[in-house]
């Protein structure tokens, strides 16, 4: 059994991934709540990745697998944002990364091969309107897994998940009513939005053995938002 990290685990993408691999590998989940996790056989610590650092006293000396999965979506025009808001993202979004894996480097570095798992987004890669802090945050943890890669290969193995709009409650405000149901559905090419389970089962492949000659990769899972036109 491997042991796996995941940071935001209590809801969306983290807690599908912990619901499914809590059977087959020792889970610990550091979020700030709780929510249903006490319904699934996982460890929780208690962590808030913009305040705290990571208390490693209930971690195994020897971490597996990392999900970074915190993150925002703060859409809004560019003569509208304030400096303090592309901070806030960025913190969240990318420091936040470094922060944990700085914290927790020995524990990955005492794996035979750890494996990373970062989320970026679809607005990384092709412009889209009013996306500008979330594009330029993501686009630093597109940078930081091509780069990461690079330094720790062939010890760690570091891949991003880039999705377009998901249906987590952080994306709640643009899938709350039908309305905005059928609209982001008509937006996708494969005329649907993401679920939290479409990332969660690409996640449990990159965390697997079955992807043991990846990385440094950014996977587009995205109803092919990011790559086809067809209309």
């Amino acid at each position: 059994m491997k042991n796996i990290l995941i940071i935001g685990g209590s809801y969306g993408i983290g807690f599908s991934i912990a619901k499914e691999i809590q059977n087959s590998h020792n889970v610990y989940v550091a979020s700030r709540t709780e929510n249903n996790l006490s319904e699934l056989n996982v460890t929780h610590i208690p962590f808030d990745v913009m305040k705290e650092t990571l208390n490693c006293s209930e971690l195994p000396d020897v971490i597996d697998g990392f999900v970074y999965c915190p993150g925002s979506i703060n859409l809004r025009p560019f003569k509208g944002i304030k400096p303090e808001s592309f901070e806030e993202d960025y913190q969240i979004n990318f420091l936040g990364i470094i922060k944990v894996i700085q914290t927790i480097l020995p524990r990955l570095n005492a794996s035979n091969q750890a494996s990373i798992v970062l989320f970026s987004s679809v607005a990384a890669t092709i412009g889209m309107p009013f996306h500008t802090s979330i594009a330029a945050s993501k686009g630093a943890v597109e940078g930081f897994t091509k780069a990461f890669a690079a330094e720790y290969a062939p010890k760690f193995r570091v891949n991003a998940i880039a999705p377009s709009l998901t249906a987590t409650p952080l994306a709640d405000k643009f899938l709350n009513t039908e309305s905005k149901q059928e609209k982001a559905a008509e937006r996708n090419p494969m005329k649907r939005y993401g679920t939290a389970e479409d990332m969660a089962k690409i996640a449990l492949f990159l965390l697997s053995d079955a992807s043991s000659w990846m990385t440094g990769q950014i996977i587009h899972v995205d109803g092919g938002m990011s790559s086809i036109v067809t209309n």
